[in-house]
């Protein structure tokens, strides 16, 4: 497996390096990529990012907002926060396995003293409390599988700039975001710098995966610049289109997260629809809107148009009958 470490520290730079290494670089090879962002949020894929964020606490604290590449909901980094990336053959996997690449960095820290757990669809925590979320992207037969670690993080601009919605605090038994989070540093068996603590997670991670180190030369990061004005840098990837249609139905499913659909109906058809949510998907949705355009909104009618559609690629952990529920609720 060959490491990696990004020259930088800016959000969108970074989301573009992960692209590159995904993209472009050679495919026969497994990487692993230990890096961090200046103060910023990193939104999921399919996010409505206004609905996520607190913009004027956002925009008076300097703080970036990116778009990644993998579903799920929106985290918080600064340089308090270490973040983790492996990229890897999808082999034979049809669906996403969320806590496989988390398996090692659970070991790393409890040789550590730190003991950790896998939990829900995607976290890692300690004591019941959250200091890792992760997310992945699978696209022509490879994983990109990233994740955060909260070691010595500000938790209280987190809780202030993120919105999380009463009903996922709630299904966990907990009354703020802040209560929910933890730093993996009080927990340590010694107490380490954030340096310190990057120096020995890699070390142990090089026994089990067996590290080689690679840099990068000027004309691939000039390649990643280019990403990043491409997509990374720009407002319509980060923030999305403005959603005006006359239905918003949102509900959180378990195992699968929030989905919100917005609907515009045409004499109780539907013309328009939108999906965002902190769901975890990585097709396109124009074949699944391309059923349901000009569908009469009941039961026989979307159960006709979604008959034997396989919804994992779209929703991951969502069935049909939920779907639909959903957009008759």
């Amino acid at each position: 497996m060959i490491y990696l470490e990004s020259p930088s520290v800016d959000p969108a730079f970074n989301l573009a390096l992960e692209q590159f290494v995904f993209d472009d670089m050679d495919r026969s090879q497994e990487y692993f990529m230990l890096w961090q962002n200046d103060n910023a949020v990193i939104v999921g894929k399919n996010q409505n990012t206004a609905e996520e964020i607190d913009s004027n606490y956002v925009r008076e604290h300097s703080i970036r907002v990116v778009r990644r590449l993998s579903g799920g909901g929106a985290v918080y980094h600064d340089l308090g926060n270490l973040n983790f990336t492996f990229i890897t053959a999808a082999g034979n996997a049809s669906q996403m396995d969320l806590h496989a690449f988390n398996r090692p960095i659970l070991k790393v820290l409890s040789r550590l003293g730190a003991e950790a757990f896998c939990n829900g669809r995607n976290d890692m925590t300690i004591a019941g409390c959250k200091f890792s979320g992760s997310s992945q992207y699978i696209r022509g037969g490879r994983i990109l599988h990233h994740g955060t670690l909260l070691f010595d993080s500000d938790l209280s601009v987190l809780s202030h700039c993120l919105h999380v919605q009463e009903d996922k605090l709630s299904s966990k038994g907990i009354r703020s975001v802040r209560s929910r989070v933890t730093n993996i540093r009080p927990h340590l068996r010694e107490d380490l710098t954030l340096s310190q603590f990057w120096g020995q997670l890699l070390q142990l991670l090089k026994e089990e995966f067996s590290f080689r180190s690679y840099c990068f030369t000027e004309k691939e990061l000039l390649r990643v610049r280019e990403i990043q004005a491409a997509r990374y840098d720009r407002p319509e990837w980060n923030y999305g289109p403005s959603f005006r249609g006359c239905l918003k139905k949102e509900r959180r499913f378990e195992g699968c997260g929030k989905i919100q659909a917005i609907l515009e109906t045409r004499e109780g058809c539907l013309h328009q629809i939108a999906f965002c949510g902190d769901f975890f998907g990585s097709a396109s949705f124009d074949d699944l809107t391309d059923r349901l355009r000009g569908c009469p909104l009941n039961l026989s009618s979307l159960e006709a148009a979604l008959y034997g559609l396989d919804l994992e690629p779209y929703f991951h952990g969502l069935k049909v009958p939920q779907l639909i529920d959903l957009l008759l609720q």
